[in-house]
């Protein structure tokens, strides 16, 4: 392959045991690893970071099964490039119909930011068989992929690559002679700052390559790598720390209620080029894992703070960020409601589907009454206090679990005393 191809395609594999990391799906018996081999393609999404195996993979399945490869960017195309694919498709399977065809996969990059008639217009095409449809995307797909294509397609999660994992497409790079020898602690930096992606590896080993080949050195040294790089290389510098630890310090800095270290963390992420949407994503989070009752208005100044950042973008509307992080460490704190919600997820999960009591029930036709649908319940709006003192809402067959418990702590120390007063007024109801 010419020198002139990028660094990131001359290394890209092209085979299955060339593949530098996501072993918990391309392993010996791993899930992916068994589609490959079953002879059949089935439609998925492959959901991961950047840089860490996605369009790899969906090639390497084409080339599995002999099939025609049709590429999509999401961010470019629209419905005229899906109508394309679609009139490729035909033709391929005519041909294989007649016997000198192929079978048809159809790839679209950044699927998530296609709108929902985009995604829709898959659907028949992918029920008919007419095509495979592979979707890429860096954002979870529960929320950014249509239910109706979701329930058609495998979803596959790839993590980003290890420590071990980029030091290997390092020594590939060497290998084929792509870059020179590099000192150990200048390879260190290097994998802190891919920060798990490949492809910013790739590319940032190819724009020293190409420096030292100018200066004529043997050896990439981490003194020279740093002045090369520059300001780049420090804003990614994290000291060998992951990414996800980084945020783990700072969420467990605002739980901890240390408003210092939870600046310090957060001003460390978007120094080093965290995205600051998904940090106001994740300050949403925190507002309703760690504070939820305990202060109800946590979680709506997270949520301004995201909108501010929408509206002034970067520099300006980080210090609405910092304003929401230094809130969020000094709120008082409660995980009630977070406990409560996985308690009763779990308790869903493992109990039978009990019956909704009569009185309970909705009744909107004469039917419905007939069978005492909405019976005897009882409006809690005309009743003294506006509530209905005894009334149960629980499936007739089963106790309650008592599933929320307020700390003593904000608001939720008020929140406790009324629901010891409603507990004493059911009491003397029963």
């Amino acid at each position: 392959m010419s020198p002139n191809v990028p660094l990131a395609e001359r290394l890209r594999p092209h085979t299955l045991g060339e593949v530098v990391g996501q072993q918990h799906l391309l392993g010996e018996g791993m899930a992916l690893r068994i589609a490959f081999e079953s002879g059949q393609p089935h439609s998925c999404i492959l959901w991961g970071p950047p840089g860490t195996g996605k369009t790899t993979i969906a090639r390497l399945m084409a080339d599995a099964f002999d099939a025609q490869f049709i590429t999509i960017s999401a961010v470019l195309g629209g419905v005229k490039d899906i109508r394309e694919a679609v009139e490729q498709a035909q033709v391929a399977q005519g041909n294989l119909l007649g016997g000198g065809g192929r079978r048809t996969i159809v790839f679209v990059d950044e699927v998530h930011r296609f709108n929902k008639s985009q995604q829709d217009a898959f659907l028949p095409h992918v029920e008919s068989g007419l095509f495979t449809f592979i979707g890429a995307t860096t954002e979870n797909p529960s929320f950014e992929v249509n239910s109706a294509l979701l329930s058609r397609a495998t979803v596959y999660v790839l993590q980003p690559l290890s420590e071990a994992d980029l030091k290997q497409i390092v020594a590939k790079a060497q290998a084929i002679h792509a870059v020179p020898a590099i000192e150990t602690i200048a390879v260190e930096r290097l994998v802190a700052y891919a920060d798990g992606d490949a492809r910013r590896l790739l590319n940032t080993l190819e724009t020293l390559a190409v420096a030292a080949g100018r200066e004529q050195r043997s050896e990439i040294t981490d003194a020279w790598l740093l002045k090369v790089l520059g300001e780049r290389m420090r804003r990614y510098d994290k000291g060998g720390e992951q990414f996800y630890d980084t945020i783990s310090a700072l969420h467990k800095s605002v739980r901890g209620s240390d408003p210092d270290a939870a600046l310090y963390w957060l001003v460390r992420m978007l120094d080093g080029g965290a995205d600051p949407r998904y940090m106001a994503r994740r300050l949403i989070r925190m507002a309703s894992e760690d504070i939820g009752l305990a202060d109800p208005r946590a979680l709506r100044l997270a949520l301004d703070a995201a909108e501010v950042y929408e509206r002034l973008g970067t520099p300006e509307g980080e210090l609405a960020l910092a304003e929401c992080v230094v809130y969020l460490a000094v709120a008082p704190k409660s995980n009630a409601v977070y406990k409560a919600f996985n308690e009763a997820k779990s308790f869903v999960k493992k109990d039978g589907t009990r019956a909704v009591p009569l009185h309970l029930r909705n009744a909107p036709t004469q039917l419905m009454k007939t069978l005492d649908y909405g019976k005897n319940y009882r409006y809690a709006h005309d009743e003294a206090g506006g509530f209905a003192a005894g009334e149960r809402y629980w499936p007739d067959d089963m106790t309650a679990p008592g599933f929320y418990r307020p700390v003593e702590r904000g608001l939720e120390i008020r929140i406790a005393e009324r629901l010891r007063e409603l507990k004493r007024l059911n009491n003397q109801k029963n």
